[in-house]
């Protein structure tokens, strides 16, 4: 993805309140069941960092993250990086509420191009990946109640 591009951005409702969706997408025990398995640690909190490898197709994508804002039950952002490889981004989850359900608005910006060579940097392949997550995994999990 480049900078130039515009953010990618999904949307997804449940009919859960907001509590729940922003218990799945920052408590680490519930994250590593519809998200990213490896994540050692994750905090809701400003500042907070961790870092975890996923491998795809023989090659190591070194995740590194930082909390940059935090809006309990509202919102959350983090920096996202991989390290040894050019680029960089942020995402941010925004809950609101409707109805009696929720909806999350998922962006990802560009603020560094990523390097043009990976195809897994490509903003078709991060639009497939969020909507995996988001309206896949995350939607799966929140509906079997945990």
């Amino acid at each position: 993805m480049k900078s130039t591009e515009p953010p990618v951005v999904i949307e997804q409702s449940f009919d859960v309140p907001a509590e729940t969706v922003w218990k799945a997408i920052t408590e680490i025990d519930r994250m590593k069941k519809w998200y990213f398995e490896p994540i050692p640690n994750f905090k809701a909190e400003v500042g907070f960092a961790t870092k975890f490898n996923i491998e795809c197709e023989g090659r190591n994508f070194m995740h590194i993250w930082k909390v940059t804002e935090v809006e309990p039950n509202k919102s959350i952002s983090y920096n996202w990086n991989y390290d040894g490889f050019e680029g960089d981004s942020f995402v941010k989850f925004e809950l609101t509420p409707e109805g009696k359900g929720t909806k999350l608005r998922l962006t990802h910006t560009t603020t560094k191009d990523w390097q043009v060579d990976i195809p897994e940097f490509s903003r078709d392949a991060c639009v497939g990946g969020w909507n995996y997550f988001i309206k896949g995994m995350l939607t799966e999990y929140v509906a079997k109640g945990e």
